[in-house]
C-alpha cells in the first residue's frame, strides 16, 4: 500500500509537469504568433446608407510575413465620408479629413495614437468646403488641407503638440499671371504634399472647365470644352517664417487629370499620376522649389491610376490603378529620378489587388510591406516588398476585410526595432 501511494503520488506530479509544460508552450505559441510591428489605419463608412458615419479601423500588422489582423476597435471618424489621412513624424498624431454630406459640413479631426495603437478623438475643425486630401510637414508643425469643389484652397494650420491651430495661411488656387485669361475656371483640387525639408508644399488640381469627358456639346456648339488652358496643373508653394505661402510664379502643368502626387525624401522629385492618360509624371526640384519635367517621361502606368507612394528609401515607387485592381511597382533611377517599371525582371512586374484600390501606402516601420485600400472591394491587399529589387508578393491571406469603401490608409511603427530610413 506505501508503495502504492509512492506510484500514485509520482503519476499525479508527473501529469500535472506535463500539463503546466504544455500550457506554457501554448502561451509562448499564441504570444509569437504575430509580432506586431505597426499598427495600420483605415478609414472606412461604418455602413453602407448614405450619410453613414465615418470610422477608423486599426490592424496589427506581422513583422514577418505583413500579415493583418483586426487590433484596436475601430472608432468614429468625427464626420461622414473621411479620404485622407496624415500621420506627423513621430507617430503620436493621426488627422483624418471628412468630406462631409448635405447639411453635415466638411471636417478635419486630430486624433492621439497611443502605444497600443489606441485612437482618442482630441480637436476638430470645421471646413467651409468640401476637403480633398492632407498632409503634415516633417517637423510636425503644420498641417496643409486642400478643399473645395467649386472653388479650391489651401490651407495651413499651425500645429502645437498635435493640435491644431487657426489658419495662418490660406491660398486660393487660381491660374494666374499668364494665365490670367482663365482665372475665373473651375480648378477641382485632387492630392497635396510637403517635402520632406518643409521648405515647399504641393496642390494636384485639374481644371474643370477644361476637362469634360462624356459630355454632350449644346447647339450650335462642337465642343463641350468653356476653356483653352491646360486641364492639369501643380500648384507650388515655398513655406516662410510663420507658415506663410509663396505661390510659384506659374502653376506646372501635370497631364489631363491629376489624380494623386508624392514626394521622395531626399527633395529631388516629385511624381504625379494622371487618371485620365494613364501615366506617371515625373518632375526634378530645383532651386529649392521650382519642378521641371523629367527627360523621357511622362512614364506609362496601369489604367485609370489613383495613388502613388515612394518608399522611405526613396528608391522605388509605386502606383495603384483603380480600373485595372493592380499595383505597379517602379525603380527609381537615382540619378535623374526616372522611374522605370523593370523591379520584376523574371516576372510581371503588375501585381493584383482586391477591387478599386484608391489609396496605397509602406508600412512606416520597416519599409518591407505596401498596402491598398479596396474601394469597391471593402478590403486591404497587402505586398510584401523585396527591399533589394523592390519586386512584390502577396502577404498571407490577403485581402483583408474592412469597413464600407475604405479611402484612406496611414500607418505607425510599434515595439523595439529601427524605423526605415533615406538611403540613395
Amino acid at each position: 500500500m506505501k508503495f502504492s501511494k509512492l506510484s500514485q503520488l509520482f503519476l499525479v506530479s508527473r501529469i500535472f509537469l506535463i500539463a503546466m509544460t504544455g500550457l506554457l508552450m501554448a502561451t509562448l505559441l499564441t504570444s509569437c504568433a504575430i509580432v506586431t510591428i505597426d499598427y495600420l489605419f483605415v478609414a472606412s463608412s461604418a455602413g453602407s446608407g448614405t450619410g453613414a458615419a465615418g470610422q477608423i479601423e486599426t490592424y496589427d500588422m506581422d513583422s514577418k510575413t505583413g500579415a493583418l489582423r483586426t487590433g484596436a476597435p475601430a472608432v468614429p471618424s468625427g464626420g461622414i465620408n473621411p479620404i485622407s489621412m496624415a500621420v506627423t513624424s513621430d507617430y503620436a498624431n493621426l488627422y483624418v479629413a471628412n468630406q462631409g454630406t448635405g447639411s453635415s459640413p466638411g471636417s478635419v479631426v486630430h486624433f492621439a495614437i497611443a502605444s497600443n495603437g489606441v485612437l482618442t478623438q482630441k480637436d476638430t475643425v470645421a471646413t467651409s468646403s468640401t476637403p480633398v486630401s492632407l498632409a503634415v510637414n516633417a517637423a510636425g508643425t503644420y498641417l496643409y488641407v486642400v478643399s473645395g469643389t467649386t472653388s479650391a484652397t489651401l490651407t495651413a494650420y499651425p500645429l502645437a503638440s498635435g493640435t491644431i491651430g487657426s489658419a495662418v495661411a490660406t491660398k486660393p488656387l487660381k491660374l494666374y499671371n499668364t494665365y490670367a485669361s482663365y482665372s475665373s475656371d473651375v480648378i477641382v483640387p485632387t492630392g497635396v504634399t510637403v517635402l520632406a525639408n518643409n521648405n515647399a508644399v504641393y496642390v494636384t488640381a485639374y481644371d474643370q472647365s477644361a476637362y469634360n469627358p462624356g459630355c454632350i456639346p449644346t447647339p450650335p456648339a462642337t465642343t463641350c470644352i468653356t476653356s483653352t488652358a491646360n486641364p492639369g496643373w501643380v500648384f507650388g508653394f515655398t513655406v516662410g517664417s510663420g507658415g506663410v505661402l509663396t505661390a510659384a510664379t506659374n502653376p506646372y502643368e501635370a497631364g489631363v487629370k491629376p489624380s494623386a502626387i508624392a514626394a521622395d525624401p531626399t527633395n529631388r522629385f516629385v511624381y504625379v499620376t494622371d487618371f485620365a492618360s494613364n501615366e506617371l509624371i515625373g518632375y526634378t526640384i530645383q532651386d529649392g522649389s521650382t519642378l521641371d519635367f523629367m527627360v523621357n517621361g511622362p512614364f506609362r502606368t496601369g489604367n485609370e491610376p489613383q495613388a502613388v507612394v515612394v518608399d522611405p528609401r526613396g528608391i522605388f515607387i509605386y502606383v495603384a490603378n483603380a480600373l485595372d485592381s493592380t499595383v505597379l511597382a517602379y525603380d527609381i533611377t537615382l540619378a535623374t529620378g526616372a522611374p522605370s517599371a523593370t523591379v520584376n525582371p523574371a516576372g510581371n512586374p503588375i501585381n493584383s489587388t482586391d477591387t478599386t484600390p484608391v489609396a496605397i501606402l509602406v508600412d512606416a516601420a520597416l519599409g518591407r510591406f505596401v498596402y491598398t485600400a479596396n474601394q469597391q472591394g471593402n478590403s486591404i491587399s497587402g505586398f510584401e516588398l523585396n527591399p533589394s529589387t523592390g519586386a512584390l508578393a502577396p502577404t498571407q491571406a490577403t485581402p483583408y476585410p474592412t469597413g464600407y469603401k475604405p479611402s484612406a490608409l496611414a500607418s505607425v511603427p510599434h515595439g523595439n526595432h529601427a524605423v526605415q530610413s533615406v538611403n540613395p
